[in-house]
């Protein structure tokens, strides 16, 4: 083997091009239709990159809101509303019936039998006029023996006087004694005594007589008539007298209204007030606060009151079912707040106030009752957030979530 057979020959190493030079834009897209591709490629990764940036942020928020949700429902979300001022004077309902302002039966003071009636139900009188008339001959003999027993008594009653006259002059004479003129004098004056009571007799009897003629006491209606022609009048003590006729006096009514105790203060005597009628729709009237029974009753906490209503129409009848409408001033800083806020416990009357996101119950107190609204007159004020509709098992210091008012609408 040669020496040049042992050793590789060495190569000489390949010579090294210069790398192609980067043309300009404008040249590479004037070198062809796909000189544009690495434009294309670094717009498709801004795009990809830009999906997997929005892809991780959405996750982001999904988890956030997801946790939000999570903490949010172990707390429970109250709406709320907002005590309103009291500044105008209210006013209460109070029911009552209509009464006629004199109400009478019409009863007879003699009897006999009914010869006439000339009024019904309905009629309209005036005082004095005729409503009936009753025979009474009974009563008739009885003052004609009177009127006999009269004469007789005033017969006696002459003689006596005429021998008393002639008895005294005799005894100045002293013809006679004076025991005899004394008991001509006593004699005269006992005459004179059944002379009085024979003619108060006949008084007596003429003026039953005269209640043969029923007429009305005073100016009215006739609301009912019980009797009829020949019917049996019984008067006197002895007997159940039978009602003739009922009479009412309607030019005006008197209403009787039990007002509360917490308004008694309220009733002024003189002041006017509002009378509506369930028979009268849309119709208001004028009364007066007439007179109070001053004393509270017992049993019903209520005071009576009366109440004046003019009707010289005669458009309202007694009987009828009316409110009379109390104006009641409020309080002081009273607020109203709806019954749906209010809680009943053991402890007293609280409310819930949603204060920093915990649930505060107040205690108030209660003035007046308005039915769907009460006023209070103490704990509250305008800026307190009342919850609404509040829990039974809600408790101070407990967490809450206060809707946002717009949400709250939209539930309502």
């Amino acid at each position: 083997m040669t020496p040049e057979s042992t050793h590789p020959v060495l190569e000489p190493p390949p010579k090294k091009t210069a790398p192609p030079a980067i043309e300009p834009l404008k040249t590479r897209k004037s070198r062809g239709p796909n000189g544009g591709r690495p434009i294309l490629l670094v717009a498709a990764g801004l795009l990809v990159a830009l999906v997997i940036y929005a892809g991780i942020h959405f996750r982001k928020d999904a988890a956030a809101n997801r946790e939000s949700s999570t903490e949010g429902s172990g707390t429970p979300s109250v709406s709320v509303v907002y005590p309103k001022p009291d500044l105008a004077a209210d006013e209460i309902a109070l029911p009552g019936s209509t009464q006629a302002f004199i109400d009478t039966p019409i009863f007879a003071r003699t009897s006999g039998y009914l010869k006439s009636w000339r009024v019904d139900i309905g009629a309209h009188v005036k005082k004095g006029d005729l409503l009936a008339e009753i025979e009474t001959p009974e009563l008739d003999q009885q003052l004609q023996q009177a009127e006999s027993d009269l004469k007789n008594a005033q017969a006696n009653l002459e003689i006596a006087e005429i021998t008393n006259t002639r008895w005294q002059t005799l005894v100045k004479a002293d013809t006679v004694s004076k025991q005899e003129a004394d008991q001509t004098a006593s004699d005269f004056h006992a005459k004179q005594a059944l002379f009085e009571a024979a003619k108060a007799n006949v008084r007596r009897l003429e003026q039953l007589q005269s209640f043969e003629k029923i007429a009305a006491p005073f100016d009215g209606v006739i609301t009912a008539r019980k009797t009829d022609i020949g019917a049996l009048i019984q008067a006197g003590d002895s007997s159940t007298p039978r009602e003739l006729f009922h009479i009412a006096a309607i030019q005006t009514l008197r209403i009787y209204i039990s007002a509360p105790e917490v308004y008694a203060s309220s009733v002024k005597v003189g002041e006017k007030v509002e009378v509506t009628l369930d028979s009268l729709p849309g119709e208001k009237f004028t009364g007066t606060l007439a007179r109070t029974s001053e004393a509270i009753d017992q049993q019903s906490r209520t005071l009576n009151v009366e109440v004046d209503v003019e009707n010289p129409e005669g458009r309202l009848l007694p009987g009828s079912y009316a409110f009379v409408r109390l104006k009641v001033p409020s309080s002081a800083g009273a607020v109203l707040i709806p019954t749906n806020t209010l809680l009943f416990r053991s402890e007293g009357l609280r409310v819930g106030v949603a204060r920093n996101g915990h649930a505060e119950l107040v205690p108030i107190t209660i003035g007046h009752d308005f039915g769907n609204t009460v006023e209070v007159i103490s704990g509250l004020t305008t800026k307190d957030a009342l919850i609404s509709d509040p829990s039974d098992s809600l408790v101070s210091g407990a967490e809450v979530r206060v809707e946002e008012p717009a949400k709250s609408e939209a539930a309502k």
